[in-house]
């Protein structure tokens, strides 16, 4: 294919969808139609011409979910930039890295989000241009967005091949520093080809809503290649999706397709149970991020008459690519392959496992990133050839659908038998009073590793007499040895901006 710009932008004049609305922010009465995508994206391409930004420079995007991101994320794409989406949660080090790391030549950054990168910009010897999106006017220090574009001579989208890097992203850190992902063009349609269409079946006149945003490869593909892949509308929110908001979201913009993590359906499940559901024509939810625990499926299609199709993905291969379908879903498994995809269970040998037996998922597909930047090792580690190394433990069932069973290294054994952290996390969740669990590995006083669990409390809950419920419910549901030794009680679980547990933190140091 050509530019993926083409593709995903500039078609839709010549099909006829000019008029139509690409993006409309929840909120603030702004919308972008598909002509003005066209229109406002050659403009950022003619700004970076104007601006000496030249052809494979990075462009960093410390951008909120608004409409000026699809404006310059295709812009720099047209003119051969990379863009380079950033996790808009993080702290001021962590940019100083990323941004050292990827050397970007030019940042574009959301009015609000300025101050947190302000006091690194000066020092940093790649930069030679910061644009602000938002209010407020150009300085000595940064250039306003709007005279960024203003006047500039739109420029024509440059030729491109599948195999050139189109744009970076950076990974979770979920377990550790972000890296450097970088994607080549034909990957983003290679995941509309097949999850897209396959599995999630987008259509033109769906309206869809991400909670997870655009910086997380989840997000890019819900709210930004899957819709326009087919000409639909996305809804934007800028803001952090809170139980209450996204359950107006939901009530105001009527989607038809939503996509959320397993942390937010827990947590709408909760508000909703005491406020009321929401009313939205979903025809289907998806997720991802982590594997979603039965319960909280099972009570969703009760509550919202929708299901859940719980699928996996990573930042590595784009999108999802294993996953439950529509009319297929088994709650409490990952579903199985996405057409398109292949994928293997192996030892820590590299040999291949058969039914009922737990190891690492590889996956081999179109949308596989190239590597990771200035990365060799971890680079060879996790790409194999066309085989991609995912981290996740996996158990094959004998009706082929996948059970996640935890990261590689959140998994540790008890009395010489695995034990699945994910696993004893869903069976606690399983009761009312329990909205989130998180378990680790911890020593006893012999120094052998037993099951330790993170719980977090429904509101207005008491944890008198849980402890010992909770370790008898999970004798009963998955085993004796695998109930957690400890459990403690805390307001909130660490995460990445995505919603994944960061179990490292939670791990004894010693």
């Amino acid at each position: 294919m050509p530019n993926a710009a083409t593709y995903f932008v500039d078609r839709h004049l010549s099909e006829g969808r000019g008029d139509k609305i690409a993006f409309r922010e929840y909120g603030t009465g702004r919308n972008l139609s598909y002509e003005a995508l066209v229109i406002t994206s050659n403009q950022v391409a003619g700004a970076l011409t104007r601006a000496g930004i030249y052809r494979e420079e990075r462009a960093a995007m410390l951008v909120l979910d608004t409409i000026e991101f699809p404006q310059v994320f295709w812009g720099a794409i047209k003119h051969g930039v990379l863009p380079v989406p950033l996790n808009t949660l993080l702290a001021t080090p962590v940019y100083d890295g990323i941004l050292r790391d990827s050397r970007a030549s030019i940042l574009f950054v959301s009015d609000v989000l300025y101050d947190i990168v302000a006091p690194v910009l000066a020092d940093n010897p790649y930069l030679r241009q910061v644009v602000i999106i938002g209010d407020g006017p150009s300085t000595s220090d940064a250039t306003n967005y709007k005279d960024f574009i203003d006047g500039v001579q739109p420029s024509a989208t440059v030729a491109a091949s599948d195999d050139e890097v189109a744009f970076w992203l950076y990974s979770s850190g979920s377990t550790g520093a972000p890296k450097g992902v970088h994607h080549v063009h034909s990957s983003l349609k290679a995941t509309c080809d097949t999850y897209g269409a396959q599995v999630l079946g987008i259509r033109e006149s769906d309206t869809v809503y991400s909670a997870a945003k655009f910086f997380f490869a989840y997000g890019l593909g819900n709210a930004m290649s899957f819709p326009l892949s087919v000409g639909a509308t996305t809804v934007l929110f800028a803001g952090r999706p809170t139980p209450d908001v996204v359950v107006d979201i939901l009530n105001t913009e009527q989607p038809t397709l939503f996509c959320g993590v397993p942390t937010l359906y827990a947590a709408m499940l909760a508000y909703m149970g005491t406020q009321g559901a929401a009313k939205a024509p979903l025809r289907t939810c998806i997720s991802a991020g982590e594997a979603l625990p039965e319960d909280v499926g099972t009570r969703w299609v009760e509550m919202m008459g929708a299901d859940i199709l719980d699928g996996v993905g990573s930042t590595e291969m784009l999108h999802i690519f294993l996953s439950n379908a529509p009319g297929d879903v088994v709650y409490g498994t990952s579903g199985t392959a996405v057409p398109g995809y292949d994928v293997r269970l192996v030892d820590s040998d590299g040999q291949d496992l058969g039914v009922g037996e737990v190891g690492e998922l590889l996956v081999n597909g179109a949308s596989a990133a190239g590597g990771y930047w200035n990365q060799r090792d971890k680079t060879r580690a996790t790409f194999e050839g066309v085989w991609t190394r995912t981290g996740d433990k996996y158990e094959r069932r004998a009706d082929g659908r996948f059970v996640y069973c935890g990261r590689t290294d959140d998994m540790f054994k008890v009395s010489g038998i695995w034990v699945s952290p994910f696993e004893v996390e869903s069976a606690l969740i399983s009761h009312p009073h329990v909205l989130e669990a998180a378990v680790v590995a911890a020593r006893d006083d012999e120094g052998l590793e037993k099951p330790k669990a993170f719980v977090v409390l429904n509101a207005g809950v008491s944890s008198d007499g849980l402890p010992e419920l909770l370790k008898t419910q999970v004798k009963e549901k998955i085993g004796k040895w695998k109930y957690p030794r400890w459990i403690e009680f805390v307001d909130e679980l660490p995460k990445t901006a995505t919603g994944k547990i960061q179990r490292f933190k939670l791990r004894d140091p010693s």
